[in-house]
């Protein structure tokens, strides 16, 4: 088995070929588009079964809209339009017809063009917000908590997998409410959602925040954003949670008559995540051996490898391996016995480890006379050996530790890459030998917010929610300022 290359050589490169040996996803054969793969799928359930659970605990429920959009409800809420304008696929023909002039290809019928272009989603607001109006009359139709698992279009000229691909899967969910208030609670209470699922069933630790208006959702008045830090001290966008204010009711015309009988417009919310959690979970965590999976997400916790000679011991290793694989099932732990005689020990030892499978037992004879098993953690690649007996309740209390130590590692990373700053020379000099999260006074404006982005490529992630309060100046304008804002490089 060819190794990776390595995290200091070419992180890029390691990512890149890490996706693809790890079996998680390949591209395809549409250009900027990719095809999941089974195991790479099998993360991605867990993921979305996790967060589907904790939507349907917090009162929303599911529900499926078109995937086309027509081009006049699409322009109705002209800054969304306007925002996703240069990314959108359109659908302008509904028919194919023979070549006449090549009976074996295919063209475009002139005669079936479309009275009105359909826009293939790149988000759903619109198509939504059409429905509501049809949904919302009365206060008593409200709050109306929509969400949908979808994929999306959005046309990306330089793709990578599962960071930035033209079609993606996701989770949209779209809010309607008789407040502000009760929009703004929703907003900020899927934010947390999101933030729950990324520290205690990710691992993954995250900036919670606000996004500066720049960098808001396209027809949001206000953008709240997770930002988690990726090994190479780059941050990546790890879930979005917008306040839609008024701007789509009022597009659509949605109204509703409230408890005085008067006419209002709803407030709206919608939030998402997407599958570039995958991309997530596979830099924060991973190293140059492959995959480094918590037990939550791991579709194999446990594989159990036979080490033997002729098939009279295979036969005598798997009666106890089996009966180690029930005890460790009934516990609801997913467990692989991997009795296949094509493959020896030490390639199999390789392929779960660059597919980070938890733990691994090896089983042997001597193992058998001893009555115990090596077992072996691929987060911190220790080996021990423990008695069979009470195998099954060590392991399942070992996960847990397993899953908080990926996280306290993750988490000392991140810390140890926060980095205060007071001035421009210092912010860059960071920026370039250290990396990470910057954390530095701005003057609020757009103007030295895109002279900071063009000169050194750093965004502000984020103001981070409950901010500490301190005054400062600005790094350019030295104009004065109360409180830090998070910037980094970020994918």
């Amino acid at each position: 088995m060819a190794k990776l290359t390595s995290r200091a050589e070419d992180y890029s490169k390691w990512y890149n070929e890490l996706v693809v040996k790890a079996d998680l996803a390949e591209n395809s054969s549409v250009r900027g588009c990719m095809v999941i793969k089974p195991y790479g799928y099998a993360i991605w359930e867990k993921m979305r079964d996790e967060m589907d659970k904790k939507f349907k605990e917090t009162g929303h429920q599911n529900a499926y809209f078109p995937l086309f959009v027509p081009k006049s409800l699409f322009e109705a809420e002209e800054k969304n339009a306007e925002g996703f304008a240069k990314e959108c696929a359109v659908v302008t023909h509904y028919r194919l017809k023979t070549d006449p002039n090549n009976p074996a290809k295919l063209i475009v019928d002139p005669d079936a063009k479309l009275e009105e272009e359909l826009i293939v989603r790149p988000t759903s607001e619109a198509i939504i917000w059409s429905t509501y109006k049809n949904w919302i009359q009365s206060y008593r139709d409200l709050p109306i908590l929509i969400n949908q698992w979808a994929n999306v279009v959005r046309w990306e000229m330089r793709t990578r997998l599962f960071l930035r691909t033209a079609e993606f899967l996701w989770q949209e969910g779209h809010t309607a409410h008789a407040t502000r208030d009760e929009a703004v609670e929703e907003t900020e209470k899927m934010l947390e959602v999101y933030a729950k699922f990324a520290e205690d069933f990710m691992a993954i630790p995250v900036f919670r925040g606000i996004k500066t208006p720049s960098e808001r959702f396209a027809g949001a008045d206000e953008t709240y954003c997770i930002e988690a830090l990726m090994q190479d001290g780059k941050a990546l966008q790890a879930g979005t949670s917008h306040f839609l204010g008024q701007s789509f009711p009022k597009a659509f015309d949605v109204k509703f008559t409230n408890k005085e009988g008067k006419q209002e417009y709803p407030w709206a919310s919608s939030w998402g995540t997407s599958t570039r959690l995958m991309g997530a979970l596979i830099m924060t965590h991973s190293d140059d051996l492959g995959l480094v999976l918590p037990p939550t997400l791991a579709p194999i916790q446990v594989v159990i490898v036979p080490i033997f000679k002729g098939e009279d011991q295979l036969a005598e290793i798997s009666e106890v391996a089996l009966e180690i694989q029930s005890k460790l099932r009934a516990k609801g732990i997913s467990v692989k016995f991997d009795n296949d005689t094509q493959n020896k020990p030490g390639w199999k030892f390789a392929e779960y480890e660059l597919k980070g499978v938890p733990l691994r037992i090896a089983l042997g004879q001597r193992d058998l006379e001893n009555k115990t098993v090596e077992l072996a953690r691929r987060d911190n690649l220790t080996k021990e050996t423990v008695s069979i007996e009470g195998l099954d309740t060590y392991i399942e209390e070992l996960l847990k530790t397993i899953q908080s130590d990926i996280y306290n590692k993750a988490l000392k990373f991140k810390e140890e890459n926060i980095t205060k700053v007071d001035s421009y020379e210092e912010f860059k000099k960071v920026l370039v030998e250290k990396g990470g999260f910057i954390l530095a006074h701005w003057d609020g404006t757009a103007e030295e917010e895109e002279q900071i982005k063009q000169e050194t490529k750093a965004t502000i992630r984020c103001i981070p929610l409950n901010n500490e309060q301190e005054d400062g100046v600005s790094l350019i304008s030295g104009k004065p300022s109360k409180q830090r804002v998070v910037f980094a490089k970020a994918y």
